[in-house]
């Protein structure tokens, strides 16, 4: 189940989405028309209509600063955590998300999700720079 928008619980166990950071819930963007977009609620839905289907499993990443279990998720042979970010609805972390560049490259140039709006990256926006 999807706890937000990088978070899955995965049979009990609470799995933060390894090298990804997707806007807060409470996040809001802008349109090209000048209009607020729930951007953090986008990629919580997002994140349910993923994982849907079969059960995921999650290949174990070790811990975050947070002490909270991180990890790179699949449903079937999908990279949930690619897809979040090459789908606009996440971007891949400063700090540990290398390899989910590409992904982020190939959403903002087609200006996929996030990228039709003006946004806060959420690690600024969280005040985690």
């Amino acid at each position: 189940t999807v706890v937000d928008g990088n978070t899955l619980n995965v049979g009990g166990t609470v799995v933060r989405l390894y090298g990804i950071q997707t806007p807060h819930p409470e996040q809001l963007c802008l349109t090209h028309k000048n209009k607020q977009q729930q951007c953090g609620r986008i990629a919580v839905l997002t994140l349910i209509d993923l994982v849907r289907g079969p059960d995921a499993r999650c290949e174990d990443r070790g811990l975050d600063a947070q002490g909270r279990l991180q990890g790179v998720c699949f449903i079937g042979w999908m990279n949930v955590n690619e897809e979040m970010v090459a789908g606009g609805q996440a971007l891949a972390d400063p700090d540990t998300g290398g390899e989910f560049q590409r992904a982020e490259t190939f959403a903002k140039a087609r200006r996929e999700g996030l990228w039709r709006t003006e946004f806060t990256v959420p690690w600024e926006w969280r005040g985690n720079p």
